[in-house]
């Protein structure tokens, strides 16, 4: 993908056309077993489009569904283009900071605990919905960060892409101190480790799903090593020309890029310099709210994955 941050820049005089207030997120009401008994909450617009697109949003820790969609603004852009946005939604029963547990061997694996009730959310919604297929999409801030690298390993033929948010890399950490140490650089597992663990989670041969990460470079809570171990978890199944990116810097932010030998970008690295945990908005989009961890950067990564996922079609998807 070539001039990124240019067309970033075009994002920023977006005029959008937004209602006085979005709809409020609703209960998507039962959803199967649901064994790591979450809650689900969706935003369905108005103007659905007749076989939509869907978005999996995950919120961080001591956030709820619509704290992080009204800093987000998903469901905004999503009123405004067409596309469902599901939220699962964490409860104090399970973690008393709300945090999804991605640490939990019993939460992170495929067909067990809270990524199954993920997936049976996903699976309602589908058809309930009539979402399509082939374009469903999960992001996540923190512990939702570190949830989507979850779902996106356990469930790879699920997902068309992913964007994880000042998040970690799949099966890192196993228990509370290890996750703790994880978030703050310790321990890390090597290159070799990473990318076992991410073949390991399920059987899928391909094809992926594209990858985002996003970090602040001054994030102290999870720092951005951890974001560097989430692009190396992701290359080797990519089969990415070249381990050396290209980069596009602007105010700010960078941008490091992967393409596969059909030379399609695969893996980004969004790096947004003064920046600490949090994920980026742009307050002057109309669509994000700065608030407890959503961080006005000039920089809507709201915007920017919804643009890449080819959701918006002002904004060219990326080949």
């Amino acid at each position: 993908m070539s001039d990124t941050l240019a067309r970033l820049s075009k994002l920023r005089v977006m005029q959008p056309h937004l209602p006085s207030s979005p709809t409020p997120l609703v209960n998507l009401g039962p959803f199967g077993s649901n064994p790591g008994g979450l809650d689900a909450k969706i935003h369905v617009p108005a103007g659905r489009a007749e076989r939509p697109a869907m978005v999996v949003v995950l919120h961080g820790c001591t956030q709820n569904a619509a704290a992080y969609d009204h800093g987000s603004g998903w469901s905004r852009l999503a009123e405004e283009y067409g596309f469902v946005v599901l939220y699962p939604q964490q409860t104090r029963q399970n973690n008393s900071n709300t945090c999804f547990n991605w640490f939990v061997p019993d939460h992170m694996r495929r067909d067990r605990g809270e990524a199954l009730s993920i997936r049976q959310m996903v699976d309602t919604a589908m058809e309930r919905y009539n979402i399509d297929p082939a374009r469903i999409f999960v992001t996540g801030l923190s512990a939702g960060g570190a949830m989507a690298n979850v779902m996106l390993a356990t469930y790879p033929e699920l997902f068309a892409g992913g964007s994880v948010i000042a998040g970690l890399a799949y099966g890192c950490a196993s228990s509370v101190p290890e996750a703790f140490d994880r978030m703050r650089g310790h321990g890390l597992p090597n290159v070799t480790k990473l990318q076992d663990q991410l073949r390991l989670a399920s059987r899928h041969q391909g094809p992926w799903p594209t990858i985002s990460v996003w970090h602040g470079l001054q994030d102290r809570t999870v720092v951005p090593s951890n974001g560097d171990a989430v692009v190396t978890q992701w290359q080797a199944v990519h089969d990415i020309v070249s381990k050396e990116a290209a980069v596009e810097t602007r105010e700010g932010h960078s941008v490091s890029s992967w393409k596969n030998r059909h030379g399609t970008v695969v893996i980004e690295l969004i790096t947004v310099a003064g920046m600490g945990h949090g994920t980026p908005v742009d307050g002057a989009d109309g669509y994000g709210t700065s608030a407890p961890y959503m961080l006005d950067v000039g920089l809507s990564s709201t915007l920017y994955s919804a643009c890449s996922w080819g959701l918006i079609p002002s904004f060219d998807k990326r080949v």
